[in-house]
């Protein structure tokens, strides 16, 4: 079996969510999809698996997170400058917030940062690996 990632996301409006994921670039996948979770799928590695609040207290009996606190922020990687500024726009017509923090423009590099309507940060990146500055430079 390949190595994956399925990142569980706890969410208070599981169609919005879904919504929001879709206009991202996201697709679900029914067959672990339910009324109490959806598997949203990034790609052939990345799942985002959106849960109820109730879904989410089956699988631990820790708090959720306070609104407005961050504990980890993901990011994707896409093919070019235009597909981040597209992301953060759809972020932002869909439920969610564009630049939560600072746009980096390193030139090798650009990155913009969103939040999903729950408040999960994503990082959506661009890089051209051939143009990374040498160690030390």
């Amino acid at each position: 079996m390949p190595k994956m990632i399925f990142v569980s996301l706890p969410v208070t409006d599981l169609r919005a969510s879904i919504a929001f994921y879709k206009a991202l670039g996201f697709t679900q996948n029914p067959q672990f999809s339910d009324d109490n979770s959806a598997c949203m799928v990034w790609s052939e590695a990345i799942y985002a698996m959106l849960l109820t609040h109730a879904k989410w207290r089956s699988f631990t009996e820790r708090p959720l997170p306070p609104a407005g606190t961050s504990a980890v922020m993901l990011s994707l990687s896409l093919d070019d400058r235009a597909a981040v500024d597209a992301m953060n726009s759809a972020a932002a017509a869909h439920g969610g917030r564009a630049d939560v923090n600072p746009v980096q423009d390193l030139g090798f590099m650009y990155a913009r940062d969103l939040a999903d309507p729950d408040d999960h940060l994503w990082g959506a990146f661009w890089m051209d690996p051939a143009a990374v500055p040498p160690a030390g430079a």
